[in-house]
């Protein structure tokens, strides 16, 4: 026998069964600038660590990201699943946006309860592809950077390059930064946003030569050369998240420690993959995986001098594990608005 009780259209529900009481909400929406107001890099890099860790004990589930390629950019769907938490990533790479006055990069997440089903948020995750992304190669860079390292070069200075400083700032202490980028305008904003920081505007060439390296073009062939990478280097490589995208002198990764995000994803569309398609490198060089190093399975850096490399090619389980975390927040908090999607 099942009874409802409804209190109103907006109100909690509660749904009885013989087995087990449900606790019903309507759907919260959240947009852009709520994610704004919820999210904190710090504690990002907390849940986006732990979900690497619960993938390396394999408590997290995740099927590899679906592209939908079309003329202008492209779609990408990413579900995921871990212990309280499940959802999926829509999300859309259009780099023409900038022009048009949008972002290259949009997202929404639909954020369920994993054991029912219930949609329980609605929520823009431009802002949090962003900060997961940023979180996610600072955590690599705790790993796999020398721990003197202090210089934190950026090769492209949009929007990802603000959050890659946020995140490493936060595990990096002092920090000064090196930029390049072929835009005036991006580097003078990169260099606003961040006045408590030297932001030095270098040659790529110069800011190759940082301690830590993260490279965030779309670019389709290498903008990085071998002869430019000093030792005991670590290289965030971010841009190539998509299949035929390239950063990397494909001489770096024969050369270097190679750790992924995702060994499927970053074989079929990070760094690695235009390698593995010619031939020059194969799946069976790269180390390991971050969460492989995060449990403790395989080591991190043991090699003052030896180049590494992080390919991330962005994860789904990252941004559930930041779903989570904001919808809790705005829970707590309330006051945020709700659409009664069920009509139960």
């Amino acid at each position: 026998m099942t009874v409802l009780l409804k209190w109103s259209k907006f109100n909690w529900e509660i749904l009885h069964n013989s087995q087990r009481i449900y606790q019903l909400m309507p759907t919260l929406l959240l947009d852009r600038n709520a994610i704004k107001t919820l999210i904190e890099m710090s504690d990002v890099i907390n849940v986006v660590e732990e979900a690497f860790r619960m993938c390396g004990e394999g408590r997290g589930r995740m099927p590899a990201k679906t592209y939908l390629s079309l003329e202008h950019g492209d779609f990408r769907a990413m579900p995921a699943a871990l212990p309280g938490g499940a959802g999926m990533k829509w999300v859309s790479v259009h780099p023409q946006n900038l022009s048009l006055g949008l972002p290259s990069i949009m997202a929404i997440l639909v954020y369920n309860d994993p054991e029912t089903g219930y949609p329980l948020a609605i929520m823009d995750a431009t802002e949090i592809t962003a900060y997961r992304t940023g979180a996610a190669a600072a955590i690599a860079s705790k790993y796999l950077a020398r721990p003197d390292s202090h210089t934190i070069g950026v090769i492209g200075a949009g929007f990802q390059a603000h959050t890659q400083i946020l995140a490493h700032a936060e595990l990096f202490s002092p920090i000064s930064i090196n930029a390049f980028d072929v835009s005036k305008a991006a580097m003078d904003r990169l260099a606003c946003s961040f006045p408590q920081f030297s932001v030095k505007n270098c040659s790529i060439q110069e800011t190759v030569a940082s301690d830590i390296v993260c490279t965030l073009t779309p670019s389709r062939s290498p903008v990085i050369k071998r002869e430019w990478i000093a030792a005991g280097t670590h290289i965030n490589a971010i841009g190539a998240d998509a299949p035929g995208k390239q950063e990397l002198d494909p001489s770096i990764l024969k050369e270097a420690i190679v750790v992924v995000d995702d060994l499927k994803q970053a074989s079929t569309s990070g760094e690695i993959n235009v390698p593995i398609q010619k031939g020059t490198y194969s799946i069976g060089e790269v180390y390991g995986t971050l969460a492989e190093i995060a449990v403790g399975k395989k080591k991190g850096r043991t090699d003052n001098s030896a180049i590494t490399v992080f390919d991330s090619t962005g994860i789904a389980v990252e941004d559930i594990a930041v779903a989570k975390l904001l919808f809790e927040k705005a829970k707590r908090a309330g006051g945020y608005p709700s659409i009664d999607l069920i009509g139960t």
